[in-house]
């Protein structure tokens, strides 16, 4: 029986300093998964993921990768939102580029093979005409698109993306959501997605990991999401 195991979290603690956020999280997150994680502000998404992407250690258990072939897998990250400073003339291929500086040695240049794959990247996410323009300059929308074309340059096998729909108008959040769903489907990536919008995460989202009040949930998205669940996980009586 091959085993589908991706990620598990043993007994994590997560925070910041002696502060802990949540306690004795278990998630085990299986090979080609879509998962969806669900919270209000402040019970702890973004300190989850960054977390289990390393940017900040866990107080206490195991954030573990199952590796594949042999390897650890790669990971892509979109976060919730940008911070480069616009006095940064950035092209948006050359934030696309940012993707790929692992696989360049320090003080080296970008070779043909990267940037012609960041190009494809733009290409995938539909940015491909955005390549030559600044960065600063682009809507909300266009910047989602660069960030998962900068995370798909990586080339990931677990696509990460914090919050991606924040801040930009609903059509534009639907272009993101059915790109993601697309990628995931072509590319077979396992990804997790932070996102508050319940309609976004059952769009998109067969798994579901649901922060409330310091516990955790993980279970299916016909599970999680049904009116009955989400009545019982935020007490309310939906009408």
């Amino acid at each position: 029986m091959t085993d589908d195991g991706f990620l598990t979290l043993e007994d994590v603690a997560v925070g910041y300093g002696r502060r802990v956020v949540l306690a004795d999280v278990r998630l085990r997150i299986t090979r080609g998964s879509f998962t969806g994680l669900l919270g209000a502000n402040g019970s702890g998404k973004s300190t989850l993921i960054k977390t289990i992407i390393g940017v900040i250690p866990p107080l206490a258990g195991r954030v573990r990768f199952h590796p594949i072939d042999g390897c650890e897998p790669g990971l892509g990250y979109v976060p919730q939102r940008e911070t480069l400073d616009s006095i940064f003339l950035l092209s948006s291929l050359e934030v696309v580029l940012m993707g790929a500086s692992g696989r360049v040695a320090p003080g080296r240049f970008f070779g043909r093979p990267e940037r012609e794959w960041a190009r494809q990247c733009l290409e995938q996410t539909g940015a491909a005409d955005l390549a030559n323009r600044r960065f600063s300059e682009l809507s909300g929308g266009q910047k989602q698109r660069v960030l998962v074309a900068r995370a798909l340059a990586a080339k990931p096998d677990f696509l990460l993306l914090d919050e991606p729909t924040a801040g930009i108008d609903a059509a534009a959040s639907q272009a993101i959501l059915e790109l993601l769903r697309r990628i995931h489907e072509r590319q077979k990536l396992t990804v997790l997605m932070v996102n508050h919008d319940l309609a976004a995460v059952r769009q998109c989202a067969r798994d579901v990991i649901w922060l409330h009040e310091g516990k955790v949930l993980q279970g299916s998205a016909g599970e999680l999401l049904t009116r009955d669940k989400i009545e019982e996980i935020l007490k309310l009586q939906l009408l």
